[in-house]
């Protein structure tokens, strides 16, 4: 098979990690994918901040928790609620991704940007997960500020990365093919 669709149907969201940080160089390569991503008009309207300062990373789980427990949404607020509850699952590394406003599609360019970085993660047996309820964390006002977003742009998701704690043999959940019509 080719290698580029073997990892496309190996990567999965890795939710354990070992505590070990993962190297600058690999750090490196998972963003320069990310910037490899198209983008519409290349306007490449994105921006990344990495996080590995632990305090910090520890803020940001228990802030969103509390944002999460205000949830009407039951599943939310129960896993808000839950102390032992970690948003970015205690992954030594966290990428935040944030698009400049006035780009003509940053949130579609920064989710091409999240999806090459989670497939090169892959490629290089690092585990990866889509971290989208950060957007708890985000809807804070006053926590923004932590995270050193440039003005003008607007933090949208983020990446946790790390070494896979277990190596995960779980084939792909199975998938709907019948998503496909042929007009020729």
């Amino acid at each position: 098979m080719n290698k580029v669709l073997k990892v496309i149907k190996n990567r999965r969201s890795v939710r354990s990690y070992r505590q070990e940080q993962i190297s600058q160089e690999s750090i490196d390569l998972i963003i320069e994918a990310g910037i490899y991503a198209p983008t519409a008009h290349n306007e490449q309207p994105w921006h990344f901040t990495i996080i590995q300062n632990q305090e910090l990373l520890r803020h940001i789980n228990q802030k969103t928790r509390e944002e999460m427990a205000k949830s009407e949404v039951a599943w939310i607020k129960n896993w808000g609620s839950n102390p032992d509850f970690y948003v970015t699952y205690n992954a030594p590394t966290l990428i935040i991704v944030s698009g400049r406003k006035d780009a003509m599609a940053w949130s579609v360019d920064c989710a091409a940007a999240i999806e090459n970085m989670l497939l090169a993660a892959e490629s290089l047996d690092i585990g990866s997960v889509w971290l989208g309820l950060l957007r708890f964390f985000f809807s804070q006002e006053a926590e923004l500020s932590k995270l050193q977003i440039p003005d003008g742009y607007q933090a949208f998701y983020g990446v946790a990365l790390g070494y896979k704690a277990d190596e995960d043999k779980r084939p792909a959940p199975k998938r709907n093919l019948d998503v496909v019509n042929y007009i020729r």
